[in-house]
């Protein structure tokens, strides 16, 4: 990897702390509560595509999710559900909202390695004040020089991102688990970008075809990126 790398920027849900889990974990919870009314498998699809379609509304996060359970609710069960059952819905959204922090493997670490030798950034998308919160939480906040909570990851943010950092587009580095948000734009802009999997992704982040370019670099875990950067 180029040696001009000055900026790092991290995404934080399922980059540094679990994420996805809760949500496949509530949309079950979820998905049992309305099986009088349907089939599992047509309640799910319904909510994904209910959540689809409320992103311009809503954006990414917790309680844009729990808005769209209840919308869910509402039309399956044609107005009829029982408002226990709309209860039991804003409860799920509320206890993914207090769930811990857990970081992922090696995280911290690998923070600890590369503060102090490259300006390193939070670059994450979802409710404001609830990646404050897990942010808060995970005791990472320190490593950080900049916090930015996106309402998307398209082109154009990652372009204001770098506007605001002062940073020229190949000294910026982005990691991530979806190739969707944290790759694609960034290679488009002339930036650096390494994915790295996680275990669950959200069907909304899923691309259909491989990528090869000269800046993209693909990785198993976080540790490997010191390797990399030959920390």
């Amino acid at each position: 990897m180029d040696n001009q790398i000055s900026v790092i920027a991290f995404d934080a849900d399922d980059t540094l702390w679990v994420n996805e889990p809760y949500f496949r974990e509530a949309e079950a919870q979820f998905a049992s509560l309305l099986a009088d009314f349907m089939p599992i498998q047509s309640i799910v699809a319904a909510l994904y595509e209910t959540e689809i379609l409320n992103l311009p509304l809503y954006g990414y996060g917790i309680k844009g999710f729990m808005l769209s359970m209840i919308e869910a609710t509402l039309r399956m069960t044609e107005g009829k559900a029982d408002p226990l059952v709309i209860q039991k819905v804003i409860e799920l959204g509320q206890s993914m909202l207090n769930k811990p922090v857990e970081l992922l493997e090696g995280v911290e670490e690998v923070l600890k390695a590369l503060h102090g030798k490259f300006r390193l950034v939070v670059a994450t998308k979802g409710d404001l004040l609830d990646q404050q919160r897990k942010l808060t939480k995970s005791g990472l906040d320190h490593y950080f020089h900049h916090i930015e909570v996106m309402s998307d990851k398209q082109e154009k943010d990652y372009q204001k991102l770098i506007r605001h950092l002062d940073c020229q587009p190949e000294a910026f580095l982005m990691i991530g688990n979806s190739l969707k948000s944290d790759v694609l734009p960034v290679l488009a802009i002339g930036g650096n970008a390494i994915h790295i999997p996680f275990h669950t992704t959200w069907a909304h982040e899923h691309i259909d075809h491989t990528i090869e370019h000269p800046n993209f670099y693909q990785m198993e875990s976080l540790s490997e990126v010191l390797l990399k950067l030959r920390i």
